[in-house]
């Protein structure tokens, strides 16, 4: 089957996106200060699952900019739009995914050709890596304070990690596919691999 082209809403600069992001994280980091201490269990707890949600959104593509900066590979801009990676989920999910407004990035061609293969993995890496261990330590965090209910929000948030590391694994669109990808490549130069079809 064939999945559609990711469906992009918009696109913002590097500087307003880091922005956008920042501020994201900001909010879920002062939301999760100010839950456990809040008298309403279900406000609190409320709290926390949207700061979750604000840091599984916001962390992922700022990442790929930080370590692009860090390797030498820049962006050239945001792109908002759904999930790049619609192989990963299952049908209602998919569409789901599909129509959320993640932030996506486009690498600036020059630097992603001189990068070096372990350059360009580890910035494809880092989106999904962050994806992962960050909003995880929002929650173990909100666990860890005394939040309502925070074991609850503490074992989704495992669970949904395990399932985004084995989606972004298996999918061919997923960014460690991408990451692999730049390391076989590496490995097998073209010329190589070009003497190795015509010997078929």
């Amino acid at each position: 089957m064939t999945l559609p082209q990711r469906a992009t809403f918009g696109r913002l600069s590097i500087v307003a996106g880091n922005a956008v992001q920042s501020a994201g994280l900001v909010v879920a980091c002062v939301a999760l200060a100010e839950a456990s201490s809040l008298h309403s269990r279900a406000l609190a707890f409320g709290m926390s699952a949207m700061a979750w949600i604000l840091l599984y959104f916001f962390c992922h593509a700022i990442a790929h900019w930080a370590v692009g900066r860090v390797v030498g590979i820049r962006l050239v801009h945001y792109t908002v739009g759904g999930t790049a990676n619609p192989a990963g989920y299952p049908g209602l999910l998919r569409w789901i995914f599909q129509h959320l407004p993640f932030f996506g990035v486009q690498t600036e061609k020059n630097s992603m050709q001189i990068a070096s293969a372990k350059a360009k993995a580890t910035m494809w890496s880092a989106g999904v890596t962050s994806s992962i261990v960050v909003p995880t330590l929002g929650a173990l965090y909100a666990w860890k304070s005394g939040t309502p209910y925070g074991t609850i929000l503490l074992g989704f948030s495992i669970f949904w990690s395990i399932g985004t590391l084995s989606s972004n694994w298996r999918s061919k669109t997923g960014d460690f596919t991408k990451a692999r990808l730049a390391l076989n490549t590496a490995i097998v130069p073209p010329r190589q691999m070009t003497a190795n079809r015509s010997k078929h």
